[in-house]
């Protein structure tokens, strides 16, 4: 949902969105993770805290967040720039370790490979991962450190 609120202090007018999403329990450490006109899917703890092997996990979903938020902000800007994109995949990694009394995600590393169309196109490339990085709103939201580092090759080279 969009709503345009102004600032109090400065009167300027600025979009907020509000994503919905539930969570319904199904038994032992899982449920059913829904949101409206999407398909609902199993959400578990994952098996190393007494949940479900071959489950979605929380775990799973934040690092898939902060992966697929880097693409989407990618996309978004490379076709802005008419970088010529043959294609984009990207693996990530989030670390979760056990400190000051609970666990957190101390590091989530994105590694994109890219390929491009041209070899003028590497450089422009290069640098639009790097601002999409910068710009990635779930990677700017969480306190972990996010790491991105691509692999940009020229189609057919």
């Amino acid at each position: 949902m969009e709503q345009t609120v102004a600032a109090p202090s400065t009167g300027i007018k600025r979009k907020t969105y509000t994503y919905q999403v539930n969570v319904a329990w199904l038994e032992n450490r899982a449920g059913t993770l829904t949101s409206e006109g999407k398909p609902s899917f199993r959400v578990a703890s994952p098996p190393e805290f007494k949940g479900e092997a071959g489950v979605w996990s929380p775990e799973d979903l934040f690092v898939a967040a902060v992966n697929a938020c880097t693409m989407t902000t990618f996309i978004a800007l490379a076709t802005r720039l008419q970088i010529p994109l043959v294609s984009y995949t990207s693996d990530a990694e989030g670390v979760l370790e056990f400190a000051d009394g609970g666990y957190s995600f101390t590091k989530v590393v994105i590694r994109p490979v890219i390929e491009v169309g041209s070899p003028e196109a590497v450089l422009q490339a290069e640098d639009t991962i790097h601002a999409a990085h910068k710009n990635c709103l779930i990677g700017n939201s969480v306190k972990s450190r996010v790491v991105v580092e691509p692999v940009i090759r020229v189609h057919g080279g």
